[in-house]
């Protein structure tokens, strides 16, 4: 099989060992950007705009703190990142009614409302609602996410691509240890998004046998750890348990940083 540039990236995620080659795939991603984001992201101003608005989730605020490198670009983030909110949550607070450039004395915010507004739900109600629904967006939002959503995306599309054209990539997909459960529902519905109506049946089959053959296979692994705590089978071999619970946690929700 001829590999493609494009290609290069799944073909190096299946070829290794491991309880989800998507997971390989996201890992690999996520670190790429959290070094763009300390990095060459600084001198992009259209990067810039862009964290200001939505500033990251609290893993990659996490993982970009935990890095230790560039605390500098990082806190130059963070600054224009609040300044941003900042600016905003005053518009809102002052300004979302007309009322002025924020010198408003807020018990006459509420009053100005309430001679606006009518109906059941109160002014202060709505007033609230309003700045709950702006920060659960916020919460949602993620520089490095939203970059991860779309690449994962084209990702997936190449796995349907080599699954329904390279048999010989068929037949490495065929030979995984199965996926995360995450990443098992991500290739399900990828099955009626990319394939047509002969091909699905057979990827669907496949795939739940290979992923309900290897959960099984894992809960025994997991099952034969917490018997080795057992004295009676102290000398016995571990087999493939000794990181049992690791890879069993991977399974179960993605790829996750443990200690």
């Amino acid at each position: 099989m001829k590999e493609q540039i494009y290609t290069i990236p799944v073909m190096d995620a299946f070829k290794e060992e491991s309880e989800c080659p998507i997971c390989l795939l996201e890992k690999k991603l996520e670190d790429q950007y959290v070094d763009y984001v300390l990095g060459p992201s600084l001198m992009e101003p259209d990067c810039r705009i862009e964290t200001n608005d939505k500033g990251f989730c609290r893993r990659h605020f996490e993982l970009l703190f935990n890095k230790q490198e560039n605390r500098l670009g990082l806190g130059l983030i963070i600054d224009t990142h609040l300044n941003e909110q900042n600016k905003k949550l005053r518009q809102k607070y002052y300004g979302a009614w007309g009322q002025g450039d924020g010198n408003l004395n807020p018990s006459s915010l509420i009053k100005s409302i309430q001679s606006k507004l009518s109906g059941k739900k109160s002014a202060g109600d709505i007033y609230t609602d309003s700045l709950v629904q702006y920060l659960t967006d916020l919460e949602n939002k993620c520089f490095i996410c939203d970059k991860m959503n779309y690449t994962m995306e084209r990702y997936i599309d190449v796995v349907f691509y080599l699954w329904l054209k390279e048999n010989e990539f068929r037949d490495l997909f065929n030979s995984k240890k199965g996926f995360c459960l995450k990443h098992f529902r991500t290739l399900l519905e990828g099955a009626k998004k990319y394939l047509d109506s002969k091909h699905v049946p057979e990827f669907v089959n496949n795939l739940v046998k290979i992923e309900l053959e290897n959960l099984e296979r894992i809960q025994k692994e997991v099952h034969w750890f917490t018997e080795k705590f057992d004295y009676r089978n102290a000398d016995a071999p571990w087999g493939n348990s000794k990181d049992a619970v690791p890879r069993s946690i991977q399974k179960l929700v993605g790829y996750c940083n443990l200690k």
